[in-house]
């Protein structure tokens, strides 16, 4: 994984809204709209601002059916970090 792609995660998991998002994405997917009502603090700008940098991390992956974003949960970046990091922990 590239040094690019750790700081894209690393970007979007510092961020509470975004980690918010996520816990919401872990138990299903969603629309969009389902989000926007989830976090009515946010503008639906404002939803799609941060569900663009979990998309971008590779977090969310976003598939259009008719005329609705279904936004789901991907675990691989994570794990990928994960693994990397314990490997770091038991090299050194």
């Amino acid at each position: 994984m590239s040094a690019p792609a750790q700081d894209a995660i690393w970007k979007a998991l510092a961020d509470p809204t975004r980690r918010a998002m996520l816990d919401v994405l872990r138990e299903g997917p969603r629309t969009t709209g389902a989000l926007c009502r989830r976090f009515r603090r946010l503008s639906r700008c404002g939803v799609m601002k941060h569900l663009g940098i979990l998309e971008k991390a590779g977090l969310v992956v976003v598939r259009r059916k008719g005329r609705f974003r279904w936004n789901y949960f991907n675990s691989t970046p994570i794990r990928q970090i994960y693994d990397r990091e314990m490997k770091l922990l038991i090299d050194s």
